[in-house]
């Protein structure tokens, strides 16, 4: 996987989990170092957006999401609680 975001993170009620739930992270625990959205051509539901994640002890993966009226409440809840979030921006001139 590009630039090493192979896990597969999931948000449970206790906070974000790996994909195996063996460890759960507090919104402070986690970096979303980048984030992507991606709008269907023609279906309102194919609309979604991908987070890029790191956490505190170095594991690196992706959270995906619905967004506008199919979010799911719990994953926008954790993110609004998440205090560091980046975009990175593409050079145009590159």
């Amino acid at each position: 996987m590009a630039k090493g975001f192979s896990e597969n993170f999931k948000v449970v009620s206790k906070g974000l989990a790996t994909e195996d739930d063996k460890i759960i992270y507090a919104p402070h625990d986690v970096t979303i170092s980048n984030f992507y959205r991606y709008e269907g051509m023609s279906d309102p539901q194919d609309n979604a957006i991908l987070y890029l994640i790191e956490t505190a002890d170095g594991k690196k993966g992706m959270l995906i999401d619905a967004y506008g009226v199919d979010a799911d409440a719990k994953i926008s809840s954790f993110i609004k609680r998440v205090e560091d979030i980046q975009k990175e921006t593409q050079n145009k001139d590159s």
